[in-house]
């Protein structure tokens, strides 16, 4: 991965920016996911983090040691919090249950106060001052935003008109605008290898969009996924490239984690 200075325009005394963001989310300890992503990623200037780094994966102190390398801009997730010990697990399945507590006691002391001090979302895309970030929803860190009426209830909470967000670890969006609510999804040219899907982005309305989950996809491709958004041409490309699911299998099954974890990779879901 190559991150490059930004580029800085200077027009009747107003800072116009030009951005390329990398935009991360729901990594969930999968370190060999993360790391292929990271190989596929043209050069960015800034990486966001849409939260969720750690639960389900076997690599929790690797992936959060190579997000913070990465920049600063994290909001957390609730596998965060719960992994960090500061929400409970009440809401959570028995798999996913287990593998918070393998988490929280798997962390170095460090990377334990480190997720227990990330910031809550929403968070503006740093420098720009009309996108943000967030790990469920504008309104509630933890809401799925699954259908387009939710999408749209929850677009009207809030000012800017461009929001990443993860959570449902499904890649696409909502384009909300009048009467209009739209989903979309990435219209990729193969199912199996690694590709990209540009899309230009219109200049009126709202958009919530997810760059989709590097470590645990669920919308039936198994492939990891991530997005870049280019703030000068109002762009957003969302990626999809393949890594090595069996030895990331194999490390949840050496860690003692459920079996759930390792077999839903292959799945997609």
């Amino acid at each position: 991965m190559s991150i490059r200075p930004p580029v800085w325009r200077t027009t009747y005394n107003q800072r116009l920016i030009s951005v390329r963001f990398l935009l991360l989310s729901d990594i969930h300890a999968n370190l060999d996911a993360l790391e292929a992503c990271l190989a596929a990623v043209p050069p960015c200037d800034v990486v966001a983090n849409l939260g969720d780094i750690v639960g389900y994966g076997a690599n929790p102190n690797e992936v959060i040691d190579k997000s913070r390398s990465m920049g600063k801009l994290f909001v957390r997730g609730n596998h965060d919090k719960a992994c960090a010990g500061i929400a409970d697990v009440r809401g959570f399945n028995q798999v996913a249950a287990a593998a918070v507590v393998w988490t929280h006691h798997t962390l170095t002391p460090d990377n334990l106060a480190w997720l227990k001090a990330l910031p809550q979302g929403p968070l503006l895309l740093t420098p720009l001052d009309d996108v943000q970030i967030v790990h469920g929803s504008p309104r509630d860190e933890d809401e799925y935003l699954l259908v387009s009426d939710h999408a749209a209830v929850s677009a009207f909470n809030t000012d800017v008109s461009l929001t990443f967000f993860g959570h449902t670890h499904m890649q696409g969006g909502f384009f909300i605008a009048n009467d209009k609510e739209q989903t979309f999804r990435p219209a990729y040219s193969s199912t199996d290898g690694d590709v990209r899907f540009e899309m230009q982005l219109e200049k009126d309305g709202k958009y919530l969009i997810n760059p989709g989950s590097v470590g645990q996809p669920r919308d039936g491709d198994w492939r990891a996924s991530f997005a870049v958004y280019d703030s000068d041409q109002h762009s957003v490309t969302f990626y999809r490239v393949r890594y090595d699911i069996t030895r990331a299998q194999e490390r949840i099954r050496a860690a003692g984690l459920p079996e759930r974890l390792a077999d839903r990779l292959t799945q997609g879901r």
